[in-house]
């Protein structure tokens, strides 16, 4: 009888100790387990990889439609090169003008809607990389003076309503008498929900030029060229002055 109590309490105790052996087992198992073994685990989307800025601006990203590199007549031409003017203060001077650039630059330039100003900004920034880096700096700034262009001529359609600063019988009448211009009209505000719409994608427009109007101001390659050219324009017109 006490033979068989104590088989029983063996076999109870065995049977005990088993899910205890088992687990210590799982956790010895866990704790040897490989620690450059790689976890599987769901992606979280703050873990998910983000483009470059590079890549992801296509502000900057010539279209697929862009055209080949214009042609750099200044660069074989001392006289034309040297005979381009700057302008004050980075003004838009001549860009109507100087030629042949003026016709070869100009079939790019538009700013009418959002979606035409977008791809004409990104031409023309195609545009003035392509002349920067042969060296081009009149066809580099004269693309810069056309970005900047759609951007006050954008502007002034947004404030005044047909894109008319002054008034037209003044204007008119200064060209004639060679004096100031005409007074300046109000801005345009209020108007017809389609009038509102229209100034605010002229708005529009002429933001998307100024952010590539500002990378072209800020380009090192284009301000070091400036300063070449600057530099080769004094000593040209001293020699012309000299008899040289």
């Amino acid at each position: 009888m006490r033979s068989t109590s104590k088989t029983l309490r063996s076999a109870k105790e065995a049977t005990n100790s088993t899910p205890t052996t088992a687990t210590s087992r799982s956790r010895a198992k866990s704790a040897h387990k490989d620690p450059n073994r790689p976890v599987s685990k769901s992606p979280s989307p703050s873990s998910s990889t983000s483009p470059s800025p590079s890549t992801s601006d296509s502000r900057f990203s010539a279209p697929s439609s862009m055209v080949p590199p214009l042609p750099a007549p200044a660069l074989d031409n001392a006289s034309l090169r040297y005979s381009y003017v700057l302008g004050r203060g980075g003004s838009e001077e001549g860009v109507l003008t100087f030629e042949p650039y003026k016709s070869l630059i100009l079939p790019h330039w538009a700013f009418r809607t959002v979606p035409i100003a977008t791809k004409s900004s990104r031409t023309l920034w195609a545009i003035f990389r392509s002349y920067v880096v042969r060296s081009d700096f009149v066809g580099a700034d004269m693309a810069r003076k056309f970005i900047k262009m759609g951007m006050t001529r954008a502007k002034r359609y947004a404030n005044h309503k047909g894109g008319r600063k002054y008034a037209r019988v003044e204007k008119e009448a200064a060209k004639a008498g060679g004096g100031a211009r005409g007074q300046e009209l109000d801005k345009w505000t209020g108007g017809t929900v389609e009038e509102v719409r229209k100034r605010r994608e002229k708005e529009e427009a002429s933001e998307i030029f100024k952010v590539v109007w500002r990378r072209c101001i800020a380009d090192e390659e284009y301000l070091a060229l400036k300063k070449k050219w600057m530099g080769e324009k004094r000593v040209f017109e001293q020699g012309k002055a000299g008899g040289g």
